[in-house]
């Protein structure tokens, strides 16, 4: 019987998208926790996949949180976010990851001078609905909006250079978003095996179309964890 070859398989994972989906499905860990467990979870694609896979790097592409000062729509206050408890959180967090081994942090920026306060959409339905008045608002009511710089275009630089130079066989995309569209044509298109794990999010069906396979793990990342111990899907921090 003839053994598969083993492919080499980097793996680049978004994020935001990773954090935010991480939170949702096992809730809350501090910083060294979450670190350690995207790490883990990453490897599991090595070593639960039913063919052999040689790991070439993990590429880890995020933006440090908002460090300017910003005063709130409602209240007035000004909120120093540099002295917020995810500014520490994220150090610490992007500290752990850059000890691990084959792990290489790709640092965006937030468009900080361009941030600014909205209410959230189930708050604007409830106003234009009439459910709510302005009289009825809190705090709670509202989020940060702040954009992204640099993320999609350097997981784009990286997957063609990948790509181009033959480095791997295959590429593991962890993120749920069809901005990467063009990422996944051009690495098939240069014969490179594209794979999607968007940690059991349904994709759009425009993307399932230029990808050649779909993994997630996620069940086997705290296969203990009991409905008891599920963490609270409302909860709005996103770490």
């Amino acid at each position: 019987m003839n053994q598969m070859a083993t492919r080499k398989t980097a793996i680049l994972v978004d994020g935001g998208f990773y954090r935010k989906r991480a939170q949702f499905l096992w809730g809350e860990r501090d910083a060294k926790e979450r670190a350690n467990e995207l790490f883990s979870y990453c490897l599991l694609h090595i070593s639960e996949s039913e063919e052999p896979r040689d790991l070439y790097r993990i590429f880890y592409y995020d933006c440090p949180p908002m460090c300017r000062t910003l005063k709130h729509p409602l209240t007035g206050e000004k909120i120093n976010f540099a002295k917020g408890p995810l500014t520490s959180w994220f150090k610490s967090f992007v500290c752990t990851l850059a000890s691990k081994r084959k792990v290489a942090l790709r640092m965006g920026e937030l468009a900080e001078n361009q941030a600014y306060y909205a209410l959230k959409p189930n708050t604007l339905s409830d106003i234009l609905s009439g459910n709510k008045v302005s009289s009825d608002l809190s705090k709670l009511d509202f989020q940060l909006v702040v954009k992204q710089k640099g993320v999609d275009m350097r997981i784009g630089l990286d997957a063609a250079s990948i790509a181009y130079g033959r480095h791997v066989d295959q590429i593991i995309l962890i993120a749920g978003d069809s901005d990467f569209l063009p990422v996944a044509k051009m690495a098939r298109r240069n014969g490179i095996d594209f794979i999607l794990d968007p940690m059991k999010q349904k994709p759009k069906t425009n993307l399932l179309e230029h990808i050649d396979g779909l993994e997630s793990y996620t069940d086997k990342m705290y296969p203990n964890l009991s409905d008891s111990e599920s963490p609270n899907k409302g909860n709005s921090t996103v770490r």
